[in-house]
């Protein structure tokens, strides 16, 4: 089967959601498919283009021009798509549901190939806080219906048998283990525990709290040292407000360092000096009680332990995790300090524990089911 993985956005040496992707083609061509790559690009001069194979299929001009034609100008990139005949056409969803993405869809399906729509996160109406986003969101509400009535499934990482109305497919996030290391081990050190969080950050993942809950820890003057590494770039000025604040309300300074982000070498290192990790602590703000998040799946694939707060079916119940309640309430950094003096889980042991979790896997269960 020919198969086009497209995306309505580029991509980022440091971002997440472009591993993810690089690994889910990775995943799909393992499943012995031919995959096709398509994204929106933006070369050095500014000039906005569709990219398929890494070859332009549709220049969509410089400036404002560009971006306008971004969100409508779908021709060129339909006539390539039907010539190449793809057996499937697999969408990273981009809440961008209108009518000439619906027509896209439809003009796709009336070429000959089955359409999929991954929703990345559902629900995700609560990640659009600002005035500034809710234009697209609203947008979006009025049309997204009738795309997912247009496609042949969804393919979803929650435990949603339909979404708008369509049938969907269940998988979890998968891991490329090629690209990415199992962290160096160390002795615990009771004089000094470090802690780190990795994230594009967003008000969802809950670094304040946990950071409020450090500064806590500290008022009861501990015996233990523990250290807080926080490695992404804020999202947002809310992002930034909140967790620089309580850094200095609870004058944190001498225990959290902030990198931006990282990749690479750099943040190897940052894992390899630390004995536990944070996940998502506030994705309850964001209206998500279950998701079987990325981030989770990354520092397992490492051979960390972890905490979260949402329910992943896939590491509930895993010995290597603790679990914090998904609301407000203060995160208790001795929960922590407990599970790291009496469990030792080696890294090889976590990292074992997910091998079903591998993309080759995850996207093998999305193509058994469409071809069925």
């Amino acid at each position: 089967m020919k198969v086009l993985f497209l995306m309505f956005h580029g991509f980022s040496d440091h971002s997440g959601i472009s591993k993810k992707i690089k690994g889910q083609v990775k995943g799909l061509v393992e499943n012995g498919v031919q995959v096709d790559l398509a994204y929106y690009d933006i070369d050095k001069n500014g000039m906005r283009s569709w990219v398929v194979a890494d070859r332009s299929v549709a220049i969509l001009g410089n400036g404002l021009v560009g971006k306008i034609r971004k969100r409508f100008d779908f021709a060129a990139l339909l006539d390539f798509i039907v010539s190449q005949q793809y057996g499937l056409v697999y969408i990273r969803n981009y809440h961008n549901a209108n009518p000439f993405t619906i027509k896209l869809v439809n003009g796709i399906k009336n070429g000959g190939a089955k359409v999929l729509i991954e929703i990345p996160t559902f629900p995700y109406d609560q990640e659009y806080q600002s005035w500034r986003m809710k234009p697209k969101l609203f947008v979006d509400k009025i049309f997204r219906k009738k795309l997912m009535q247009s496609v042949d499934a969804v393919v979803t990482f929650s435990a949603d048998s339909t979404i708008f109305g369509q049938q969907t497919i269940q998988i979890s996030n998968g891991i490329d283990f090629e690209t990415i290391p199992i962290r160096k081990e160390h002795p615990i050190s009771s004089h000094g525990i470090h802690i780190v969080g990795v994230a594009e950050i967003h008000f969802w993942h809950g670094f304040d709290r946990f950071l409020k809950g450090l500064g806590e820890y500290y008022r009861s003057n501990p015996s233990t040292q523990v250290y807080f590494h926080l490695v992404g770039e804020y999202s947002g000025t809310r992002e930034k407000n909140e967790i620089e604040s309580a850094i200095k309300d609870y004058n944190l300074n001498d225990y959290v360092t902030i990198y931006g982000a990282l990749s690479g070498n750099k943040l190897n290192d940052v894992f390899d000096k630390c004995d536990f990790a944070i996940g998502s602590l506030g994705r309850h703000r964001s209206g998500v009680e279950t998701m079987r998040s990325l981030k989770n799946r990354e520092y397992a694939a490492r051979g960390i332990p972890f905490a979260y707060a949402e329910s992943d079916p896939d590491f509930d119940n895993q010995p290597y995790v603790v679990k914090y309640s998904p609301d407000e309430s203060t995160i208790d950094i001795n929960c922590i300090l407990n599970y790291l003096n009496t469990k030792h889980i080696s890294a090889t042991e976590i990292r074992d524990s997910i091998t079903k979790l591998s993309w080759k896997n995850q996207m093998g269960i999305v193509l058994s089911q469409i071809i069925n």
